[in-house]
């Protein structure tokens, strides 16, 4: 991977954050407003351990995904992470920007003494899954979900 690569917290980079969301195999080509994605953007940076992180190649934001740190009562009180919306542009998929944001969402996890990594793919994204299995991540258990809208 390109040492021009960096990941950071998302700042004001919401429309291309958008754009990356877009793609067809993500959410079939549509996207929030600007200003729905503003009002959601302005929520999550209200949570305390909740971020949205971007990949930069060469001054081009070519990857984001959410990052949930998660206190928890079982497990002896150690914390959990949850990483979600992960995306990268298509164009640059296979480069190996996706391995690195989840390679920090590893140091970030490890920073707070995390005990899991968790995420969740889309049974259709058989390409994501190839991709997490590549990562060490495992099929563990199910998913369960209930579309209320």
């Amino acid at each position: 991977m390109s040492d021009n690569l960096h990941i950071r917290k998302a700042k004001k980079d919401i429309p291309a954050i958008l754009k990356l969301y877009g793609q067809p195999e993500i959410d079939n080509g549509v996207s929030l407003s600007l200003d729905e994605a503003a009002e959601i953007f302005n929520r999550i940076q209200r949570y305390p351990d909740y971020a949205l992180y971007i990949a930069e190649l060469d001054d081009r934001i070519a990857g984001s995904f959410g990052l949930l740190i998660m206190d928890n009562l079982g497990h002896l009180g150690t914390p959990s992470v949850i990483v979600e919306d992960v995306v990268v542009a298509p164009d640059l998929q296979n480069r190996g920007v996706g391995k690195e944001m989840m390679r920090y969402a590893f140091v970030l996890a490890a920073r707070s003494d995390c005990y899991k990594i968790t995420l969740s793919a889309n049974c259709k994204r058989k390409k994501a899954h190839t991709f997490y299995e590549s990562l060490g991540f495992e099929k563990h258990g199910y998913s369960y979900t209930i579309l209320i809208r």
